[in-house]
């Protein structure tokens, strides 16, 4: 797609993409980087879009993109919160919380990449920032992000298939 193009389009949608992805994240700073990294995906690709279809698909992308991030922190929620579980002793040893928390750690054990596993671990088990884990492994935080969010897809298909 050609800049003039995405520039206008940027300047015609950027409002309305905005204020849909706030509505649906409730997050300043996350709501900003839906929308940028759809224009960013936009630049990259080489697929044009007709103006009279240009706001309801970039309306769709937005929409799409937020969903999938709500479904992410749900996951990640879920796992934080059967971490936490886990580690406490009080928890007795029968019952569907255990075979849930048993599902979890098999679905953990078969992650790959092996970095998916570390990640998944170090980050909610052991409470570390992307950045520590990043330096800790000699990578990016983007490339953390991205193992993490793999990793989150790997469970989540066990957890659905068990």
């Amino acid at each position: 797609m050609k800049k003039t193009k995405l520039e206008k389009l940027f300047r015609q949608h950027y409002g309305g993409m905005y204020r849909m992805a706030i509505t649906l994240l409730h997050d300043e700073a996350e709501s900003k980087d839906v929308v940028h990294d759809i224009f960013a995906r936009l630049l990259d690709e080489q697929h044009d879009i007709r103006e009279e279809t240009a706001g309801s698909y970039l309306q769709t992308c937005v929409r799409n993109r937020c969903l999938n991030i709500i479904r992410n922190r749900k996951l990640r929620e879920r796992v934080a919160r059967l971490y936490l579980l886990d580690l406490d002793t009080t928890v007795t040893q029968s019952g569907p919380l255990t075979e849930e928390l048993n599902t979890l750690r098999n679905g953990i054990r078969k992650l790959e990449p092996p970095l998916c596993r570390d990640i998944i671990m170090e980050h909610f088990r052991d409470g570390e920032t992307f950045g520590a884990i990043a330096r800790r492994h000699g990578v990016s935080e983007t490339t953390i992000y991205k193992h993490l969010r793999h990793a989150l897809q790997q469970l989540r298909n066990h957890l659905n298939t068990q």
